[in-house]
């Protein structure tokens, strides 16, 4: 079984637990309509990804 020699210290705890902060979702407007998306994802209410169309988007009624 695994036991620690030494006692880790606070520096060395915080250190890497400085990676665990929940951060929000980045978003970012598209050039061309204007809608909030995610950074290199599909926007899903145009389905255009790059400048080109991926996917067909069924209209709303």
């Amino acid at each position: 079984m695994a036991v620690p020699k030494r006692k880790v210290t606070r520096s060395k705890r915080d250190m890497r637990r400085a990676h665990d902060a929940l951060r929000s979702d980045a978003y970012v407007e598209d050039k061309t309509t204007g809608e909030l998306h995610r950074p290199h994802h599909i926007d899903l209410k145009t389905g255009i990804y790059k400048g080109r169309q991926v996917i067909k988007v069924k209209e709303t009624i």
